[in-house]
């Protein structure tokens, strides 16, 4: 795992305790002020606290060393985090959906001015969070998706309290409801990217960073190599990607110093950190055997 990701365990800790206190605050003045936009956007928040929590919780098993059993580590947990907080993001989404739709359809009174300041708490606690992880975002992956993660929610929060102040000159109550199903949409459309991304990622898929074409060009004309089979790159974690192939050269050719510069350059122009070259004098097929029970 990369080192930058084990340094924001006190950001982790700090935006979860914001995140969590906010959480409740949305819920009790969500119910009070009858807001399914404030419920809405507690879902929501309530998504970040546990996608928060389960980066860390990767980050931390991702530092175990490897065993005998699990050869390449835990880093991998990364992935099943995202698929799992994607799938409990959506879930929730729906129910919170189904609830603002009965809501458009029976509006209820909705008092402006609490979703107003509870949503503009909203953008101070986001805008927080997304300042612990500034510092990190342009180094780790990781921390750029939290960073942005904060940074959108407080932004959608600044749309609450614009849904507010506008129910409080307008009294048009099924104003809640319809942002409360326009936020939906904007967060369903970045947790279709992640449940697309992380599920991808659980099946070895190539990381979307990177391009399988160029990492075949690039090592299909370097010196002495006329033939590349068995290419294979995949994700350890959400920050570490693999890659494996079978280098066919001249016998003789592609010592160790010609291994080292590959790797080297692979971790360089693609992120790949992890490279397994196999040089052959001649290309040997490689294939799938069945056997039966």
């Amino acid at each position: 795992m990369h080192a930058d990701a084990t340094d924001f365990g006190r950001a982790f800790a700090i935006g979860i305790g914001l995140n969590l206190t906010f959480v409740a605050i949305e819920v009790v003045y969500g119910i009070y002020g009858h807001s399914v936009a404030l419920l809405s956007d507690a879902g929501h928040n309530l998504g970040d606290v546990l996608g928060l929590a389960v980066a860390w919780g990767a980050s931390v098993l991702g530092r175990r060393p490897p065993t005998p059993r699990f050869t390449y580590g835990l880093g991998a947990t990364s992935i099943l985090a995202a698929l799992l907080n994607a799938l409990f993001l959506l879930i929730a989404i729906g129910a919170i959906s189904w609830e603002a739709i009965l809501r458009l359809m029976h509006p209820a009174p909705v008092a402006g001015n609490v979703v107003m300041i509870v949503a503009a708490i909203g953008i101070l606690i986001n805008g927080a969070t997304a300042l612990l992880f500034v510092s990190g975002r342009k180094r780790d992956l990781n921390i750029r998706g939290a960073f942005l993660h904060m940074l959108a929610d407080a932004i959608i929060a600044a749309g609450v309290v614009i849904t507010g102040f506008v129910i409080k000159l307008t009294g048009a109550a099924w104003l809640d409801p319809v942002a409360s199903l326009v936020i939906n949409i904007v967060i369903v459309w970045g947790t279709w990217t992640l449940l697309r991304d992380s599920l991808a990622m659980s099946l070895n898929a190539v990381p979307r960073s990177i391009e399988p074409d160029q990492v075949r060009a690039f090592l299909e004309t370097l010196p002495g190599v006329t033939q590349l089979h068995d290419l294979h790159i995949w994700a350890m974690s959400t920050t570490d990607t693999a890659l494996s192939g079978h280098l066919v050269m001249p016998e003789g050719s592609g010592g160790d110093a010609f291994l080292t510069r590959t790797c080297a350059e692979l971790q360089r122009r693609f992120g790949i950190c992890h490279a397994t070259l196999q040089i052959e004098s001649e290309e040997m097929e490689c294939t799938l055997a069945t056997h039966a029970p």
